[in-house]
């Protein structure tokens, strides 16, 4: 699912106007039914009229607002709706949404002044659904006035539900940064696609449940331009995907996945990656670990396989394993390798990963020590002769990459993501919240899924086993695919799991047990898909 800009949206209308025969009015018709749609099926609880106020502003959005606001009354609700600005400064569109209004039977009361915001505002606010229409993707600084007062006072009184129409009112649609004072929406409904200030941080805390309303642009007009790189991961994307197995399915069909991982100290890091990757439905998987700690890591999971590896006399993986081709004789049969979490960087353990990296052409997921391995040595990852490498790095492992700062990799994450994907042509999932992937022909994937719980350790090595059982599971599906998919359910599967233990409480074996619910619910919402209705985002 694309993630545009509002001039990106702005476009899309106007294509969608023009190739596909939908006007404007229609579109805000469409827009306005989605809303009140969601309202109905989503929010109110039980049958009967309930307590509705719509604030509407004099833009499309607040057309947008008003046309919900006629399907309500029509539906046998009977809101409320208050109007910002004076009757006779609506224009084109929304003039055409307000005056049907009034004709199905609506009323509307005229707050142009603060003064009669003053005098309606403890009845305005006397509500189950507050419907917020005021300000929409235009907004180029930050909301004053009149404006300003409503959205305080809409904020500071919260015994509501606020549903916002296209984008919360005073939040920025191009960019995560705020430019003021917003409305803090339980809800959001917005249309076509997601715009950036809905979905990154920390102005995507004001958009509550996400829901995407398709409102007659056509799929592929989005998906065949090239200029929109940036996605949003949602379930729909993975219904080509072979989920359901076949009856006569054996475990040679899913994959043997060899993960390298562990030291002395630090076994729970194997043990954790091995099981996540067949949590994620891997059909074998093997963790090769120093010899100390294999009985251990052994005993944490017996589904997995185990390898003891020689040590260096800390415990840490020797690069004697590439000794006599016993490392190659490991590879033999499997799908796909994973290195990194638990190893250390031990000088030997890093010479290791290097030579690794070189030497063998194996589907390959780097993780923690094994990034920390190429830290000045990035020209053994540009000589890797197969591109079929993802990495997994977290800021600061990032920030060691590129020899900057983790502050600094945050604040330009996709910048930093694409341009490190594109150089090296490899594929990034850069961590943290708003997980991202990015792949080496510069398209960006954003995650919407996952928790502050999940900031535990071990977190990170389940993902590096997820990514692992995700390409061993779906040797055909392209990189991106499978690593998307890890991240989506990675985060699917902490929110599942952050509901039963609460966030404090989450560790990272809650996260991989609660890998076959993040599955299930993961196949209900694609098979529940419906195009024309709107998207719950995740």
């Amino acid at each position: 699912m694309k993630i545009l800009t509002a001039d990106q949206m702005r476009r899309a209308d106007r294509l969608t106007t023009e190739r596909a025969g939908v006007s404007f009015r229609q579109l805000m018709e469409n827009a306005g039914r989605q809303v009140a749609d969601f309202i109905l099926n989503e929010v109110l609880a039980g049958d009967g009229p309930h307590a509705i106020s719509i604030l509407c502003g004099k833009g499309n959005n607040g057309g947008d607002a008003l046309v919900a606001a006629r399907y309500l009354l029509q539906r046998g609700q009977q809101p409320r709706v208050y109007l910002l600005v004076s009757a006779e400064e609506l224009k084109g569109d929304a003039r055409a949404s307000y005056d049907a209004y009034l004709e199905a039977g609506g009323t509307v009361q005229e707050l142009a002044e603060p003064a009669d915001w003053e005098r309606e505002r403890a009845s305005a606010l006397d509500c189950e659904v507050l419907v917020d229409g005021l300000l929409g993707t235009g907004l180029s600084g930050p909301a004053k006035g009149l404006f300003a007062q409503v959205i305080a006072d809409v904020n500071s009184h919260r015994d509501y539900c606020v549903v916002a129409v296209d984008i919360p009112s005073g939040l920025p649609s191009d960019s995560g940064e705020p430019l003021g004072e917003a409305v803090r929406a339980d809800a959001t409904v917005t249309f076509t696609a997601p715009k950036r200030g809905l979905v990154f941080p920390p102005n995507c805390t004001n958009v509550g449940q996400l829901a995407v309303a398709p409102i007659g642009t056509p799929e592929s007009l989005l998906a065949e331009n090239a200029e929109l790189w940036l996605n949003l991961i949602v379930a729909r994307q993975f219904a080509e995907l072979p989920l359901a197995r076949a009856v006569t399915a054996h475990k040679g069909d899913y994959g043997h996945v060899l993960l390298v991982a562990g030291s002395r100290g630090k076994t729970g890091a194997a043990a954790l990656g091995g099981k996540a990757a067949l949590r994620m439905g891997a059909g074998l998987v093997t963790v090769a670990t120093p010899a100390g700690g294999q009985p251990v890591v052994a005993s944490m999971v017996p589904e997995i396989m185990t390898e003891p590896l020689p040590e260096t006399d800390t415990g840490a993986l020797s690069s004697r394993a590439l000794d006599y081709g016993r490392f190659a004789k490991l590879l033999e049969g499997k799908t796909v390798l994973a290195m990194g979490p638990g190893l250390t960087t031990h000088p030997e353990t890093a010479q290791f990963v290097r030579a690794v990296l070189e030497q063998f052409d194996l589907p390959l997921v780097l993780d923690a020590d094994a990034l920390n391995a190429l830290v000045g040595q990035l020209d053994a990852l540009a000589a890797r002769r197969s591109r079929r490498v993802i990495l997994t790095p977290h800021p600061g492992e990032m920030a060691r990459l590129l020899g900057t700062t983790s502050a600094d990799v945050q604040r330009q994450r996709i910048e930093v993501a694409q341009k490190f994907a594109r150089d090296f042509d490899v594929f990034v999932i850069l961590k943290g919240h708003r997980s991202l992937v990015a792949t080496p022909q510069g398209q960006v994937w954003v995650s919407p899924t996952g928790n502050p719980g999940m900031a535990s350790g071990g977190t990170g090595d389940v993902l590096t086993g997820m990514v692992a059982g995700a390409l061993a599971q779906f040797p055909q599906a392209p990189p991106a695919e499978a690593a998307c998919l890890a991240v989506f359910l990675h985060g699917l599967a902490g929110d599942l799991a952050a509901g039963i233990q609460g966030e404090q409480g989450l560790i990272a074996s809650d996260v991989v047990e609660a890998l076959p619910a993040a599955w299930r619910r993961l196949r209900e919402r694609i098979d529940s898909d419906d195009p024309e209705r709107y998207y719950l985002v995740p």
